[in-house]
């Protein structure tokens, strides 16, 4: 389980539908993340989840699945079993947050840095080079040449190929382009800007849709949809300086509507966790 599996890739062209397991995280980064070392009942969570759509079997069996992964732990307490967060699962959570919640979708600070990775795997490595691939591109890499990849700005890549045991096998840069360089150019060669972009106008379609429908009396399932959904936008942007993009880019008004959902139902969906979720300490 890696920071690129909170999200589920799937068609653009219509609205997602995040997976349980998507939702469950969403879930436990909503309610759980800033609570300590505490942990929720699973039927607590069956009642939140199903809010979204998701039965109570799919839930049992994602939350089984996600034990069996090292991101949830559990504790019985007579017929009850309650779930709490493992440490990879909070180090995966914090860092969805600063993706979501501090960094933002819009790049206007770049300072003209790069980051490039080079990279040469045996050919059998297939399942490493899949988990490299998969974590740059969360980080905000593409693929410049077939084993050299780059971001912009400083990105703390050793920290990537650390954890996957790979940094005998990877070179590190920190660099900036030569005026020869077209950067615009290399961007557009580098990542899929018609995909990026065709996300951020289907979240910004649905969800502005949602506010001109009105606010709705369930705050705790609309967020728990609204995060997973944006987390599937901004998947696979790499926060790409924004005065090399195109000007109407769509990440700057997709933002603006997460943000408006997102503080409309901050303070509602709060109050009704207290009242829905029942949690035990986990020490």
């Amino acid at each position: 389980m890696e920071d690129h599996d909170i999200l589920d890739g799937q068609d653009i062209s219509e609205a997602p539908q995040p997976r349980p397991q998507s939702l469950m995280l969403a879930f436990f980064g909503n309610h759980v993340l800033d609570e300590g070392e505490v942990g929720v009942y699973s039927g607590s969570i069956i009642d939140v989840l199903g809010r979204v759509g998701v039965g109570e079997q799919a839930v049992r069996s994602t939350l089984t699945r996600m034990v069996n992964r090292g991101l949830l732990r559990r504790r019985r307490e007579g017929r009850r079993m309650f779930f709490g967060l493992t440490p990879q699962a909070t180090r995966v959570l914090e860092d969805g947050r600063v993706r979501i919640w501090q960094q933002g979708a819009v790049n206007d600070d770049w300072d003209g840095s790069w980051t490039l990775l080079g990279f040469s795997l045996p050919d059998s490595w297939k399942r490493q080079r899949h988990d490299l691939r998969s974590r740059l591109t969360w980080s905000g890499f593409g693929a410049l040449y077939s084993g050299l990849w780059i971001a912009p700005g400083k990105v703390d890549a050793a920290g990537i190929v650390s954890e996957l045991g790979l940094a005998a096998h990877v070179k590190i840069f920190h660099a900036r382009a030569d005026e020869v360089t077209d950067i615009e150019l290399m961007i557009r060669d580098t990542w899929d800007l018609e995909g990026i972009a065709a996300r951020y106008v289907v979240f910004d379609k649905r969800w502005t849709a949602h506010l001109n429908a009105g606010a709705g009396d369930d705050p705790i399932g609309t967020r728990l949809r609204l995060v997973s959904e944006w987390l599937w936008t901004i998947r696979t942007d790499p926060r790409l300086p924004a005065r090399h993009l195109p000007q109407e880019w769509p990440a700057r008004p997709a933002q603006e509507t997460f943000r408006r959902v997102a503080d409309h139902t901050a303070r509602p969906a709060r109050r009704m966790a207290r009242d829905l979720l029942e949690t035990t300490p986990l020490r």
